[in-house]
């Protein structure tokens, strides 16, 4: 039976990593996997999934305007599809991750989707507002703050090392700007809440 999936965590926890794996666990049994990826989102290149430890895999390309229920109805014409991967899928628009519902719901196709859940401000991106309400099952994978502890928020830093505290929701980068944190680290790096 088809679900929609949410497999979410901060930076650095190896998301990409999991979606791949994932994806060539169905390849390496014969059965075809369709990998999307954010368009916004270019660090591995156009059309490129890539994980830090180095491994990475071609993938089409969505902005915030591609409607993905037509996307996937036209792939599965295509051909079988065993299971859908969407990276990055905090740049998912509302309107989008119901369209996947209904690939899930409609068309027979379980769709994995991987993503951040909070901004570095500690909001949720909407899309993952979006796939929170209406994934059939959701899994955190985990990373670490410093201390040890869990990390569940992420904090942005500036060229200094700076944390900062306001700024547009959406700016691409990596360990350089990103930087996985517990609560009361994040807590103390933005001032207290």
């Amino acid at each position: 039976m088809a679900k929609l999936y949410f497999n979410y965590s901060t930076m650095n926890a190896g998301k990409s990593t999991l979606l791949l794996q994932a994806s060539y666990n169905y390849r390496e049994r014969g059965m075809e996997t369709y990998l999307l990826t954010a368009a916004i989102d270019g660090r591995a290149g156009e059309g490129r999934i890539a994980s830090r430890i180095g491994i990475s895999a071609s993938a089409d390309m969505f902005d915030g305007k591609t409607d993905l229920f037509a996307l996937l109805e036209k792939r599965k014409r295509q051909g079988p599809v065993a299971c859908v991967f969407v990276d990055e899928a905090q740049f998912l628009t509302k309107e989008q991750v119901w369209q996947l519902a209904r690939a899930v719901d409609d068309l027979g196709l379980p769709v994995m989707c991987y993503g951040l859940r909070v901004d570095f401000r500690g909001e949720l991106f909407p899309g993952s507002a979006a796939l929170l309400a209406l994934s059939d099952e959701m899994r955190e994978a985990r990373t670490i703050c410093f201390c040890g502890k869990k990390a569940t928020m992420v904090v942005r830093q500036d060229a200094d090392g700076n944390a900062l505290s306001e700024g547009e929701q959406v700016q691409i980068g990596g360990n350089e700007t990103y930087v996985p944190l517990c609560r009361r680290h994040w807590r103390e790096a933005v001032g207290d809440r």
